[in-house]
């Protein structure tokens, strides 16, 4: 592969296990940071990953984990992104804080604060954003990977979550979004219809992936095929009625055609 006249390759063979051996990368890292938002929260394993990686030296956590424990070890302020924090916390109710004592992180409702064992795993998981945004690890050309946001988020939070995602986009961070959800796909796409905004995809499609933009409608995957055919389950047994015939499957589940 090559980026800006440099090079980045790779080889292994079938017997390869561990290590990739002939790697050749003569790509200049990028000053801004990225990072891996996995999608079960880390907030409260951050003191036992980095425990496990730089102290014991054991194996237990993948280094998209280390990376994101030691993000948030990070000390700073910034208020670059203040706008899009205030709206992540009045969704979550408060914010987080260390708590120089323990060495954990707490969560702060007004005055009262709860520990991190007793606090709800969404709740965690979108203050990891919160504290990212918060301690200058992220900048306006930053990129997250962001797997599975739908994952124990209720449904509401999740479209806010990806409300807060699209105004951070236009400020300037790239997000990259693996999901199972069709409720993510179609709340992007009506982002895209809102916001005027372009949100390429890549879809998979029995054995081959293709490449769509959301900004033009929602493409028939496996994912959308199984929301139709609950819709029509649900239509049958009386619950909700839906037409049937073949068009919906035919075109994409677009503003322009549903």
């Amino acid at each position: 592969m090559n980026v800006d006249d440099q090079t980045f390759s790779y080889q292994f063979g079938n017997n390869t296990r561990r290590k990739i051996a002939g790697a050749e990368n003569t790509i200049e890292p990028r000053v801004s940071n990225s990072i891996f938002l996995p999608a079960r929260e880390v907030l409260s394993l951050q003191n036992l990953i980095l425990q496990t990686w730089e102290v014991d030296g054991a194996f237990g956590f993948d280094e998209t984990h280390h990376d994101l424990a030691q993000a948030l070890s990070q000390r700073g302020s910034t208020d670059q992104f203040a706008d899009a924090r205030e709206k992540l916390e009045n969704l979550i109710g408060g914010y987080f804080e260390l708590d120089d004592q323990s060495g954990r992180w707490v969560f702060r409702n007004g005055k009262q604060r709860f520990t991190i064992g007793t606090t709800a795993e969404n709740v965690k998981k979108i203050g990891i954003l919160d504290i990212l945004l918060n301690n200058s690890y992220l900048d306006t050309n930053s990129i997250i990977f962001l797997d599975e946001p739908e994952a124990a988020l209720h449904p509401t939070t999740i479209s806010r979550l990806l409300e807060m995602i699209a105004i951070l986009s236009t400020q300037g961070i790239q997000f990259f979004l693996a999901t199972h959800s069709s409720g993510v796909c179609k709340k992007l796409h009506l982002l895209c219809q809102t916001l005027s905004m372009s949100i390429p995809i890549i879809a998979n499609e029995g054995d081959t992936w293709a490449q769509y933009d959301l900004l033009d409608g929602i493409p028939i995957n496996s994912i959308t095929d199984e929301s139709i055919s609950s819709l029509r389950r649900r239509g049958r047994s009386g619950a909700l009625m839906i037409p049937t015939g073949g068009e919906d499957r035919e075109k994409p589940m677009s503003s322009r055609n549903r």
